[in-house]
């Protein structure tokens, strides 16, 4: 099965196209717009999450369908409550993939990838890991109550594409009580943030009601600033996609306790024995 988002890459493609220009006729002195380096790493990088998405792609139905198979409920697609559920399981389950992606190092290797980029553009949506493995756990839940391994990877892409538009800082805030329930572009400025007030925040996707029920929203005040507390400052896709595993590993081997070891790995980005203390 083909992800929904696949079809929708000309679509993102154009309209980054659009955006870039738009900067160049319609400039924002608050917004950072695109540059060209940057925008072609970003690029770079939704093509190799692509190529590597869709082998894996298949290890992800397998395993669906496994446990689809085994559990004792079938909910079935012809009924609305179904896709209701989905709706919102499939949004928590994001949001618990995001807060651990953020919070536990070996998982922060893998997403710190699209957080790297200086700017906050439409091509930074396409800025994605190349090791999508470590997300499969978080969707797993969904099959196992019987909700169907394609309405699963459907739902998936509604997400996906949803959380492109995010990407932009040409969209101001909107209605009040959209921003109250839904994701938005000044709510993402807030994620990419690398202001202190604003690390580890928003993480939702479609939704922004579980950063508010699980106290971890921030509104957008401040002007953010993009990209990693500790920039990499490469354009190198491979260096891009890999940096902070080579980073962690360095930690870990430099290591000389089995503690500190299991620290570099899963305590949060930036723990050391130091900061323990």
């Amino acid at each position: 099965m083909i992800p929904a988002v696949v079809y929708a890459i000309p679509a993102f493609v154009l309209l980054v196209v659009v955006e870039a220009f738009s900067y160049r006729f319609l400039p924002d002195d608050d917004g950072r717009g695109y540059a060209v380096r940057d925008t072609v790493t970003s690029m770079s990088m939704g093509v190799g999450s692509q190529v590597i998405a869709l082998p894996w792609k298949a290890v992800t139905v397998v395993m669906y369908a496994a446990l689809f198979t085994v559990s004792p409920w079938h909910l079935p697609p012809a009924s609305g409550w179904t896709w209701v559920l989905l709706f919102f399981a499939e949004d928590l389950a994001y949001y618990a993939f995001h807060r651990a992606h953020h919070r536990v190092r070996v998982l922060w290797a893998s997403h710190v990838v699209h957080h790297s980029s200086l700017h906050f553009n439409l091509s930074t949506a396409l800025r994605q890991s190349w090791t999508p493995m470590t997300a499969l756990p978080f969707w797993l839940p969904l099959a196992l109550v019987g909700i169907p391994p394609w309405m699963i990877l459907l739902e998936q892409s509604v997400s996906l594409i949803y959380q492109f538009f995010l990407h932009t800082e040409r969209v101001d805030k909107l209605w009040r009580p959209v921003e109250w329930v839904f994701n938005t572009p000044s709510h993402h400025r807030v994620h990419h943030g690398s202001n202190r007030v604003y690390l580890d925040r928003n993480y939702g996707g479609i939704l922004i009601v579980w950063d508010r029920l699980f106290r971890t929203f921030e509104p957008e005040g401040e002007r953010a600033v993009y990209g990693l507390t500790r920039n990499i400052d490469t354009y190198n896709p491979l260096r891009v996609a890999f940096h902070e595993y080579a980073a962690a590993w360095r930690d870990v081997r430099g290591a000389r306790r089995w503690r500190d070891r299991a620290g570099y790995l899963f305590g949060p980005p930036g723990w050391s024995p130091r900061a323990e203390g």
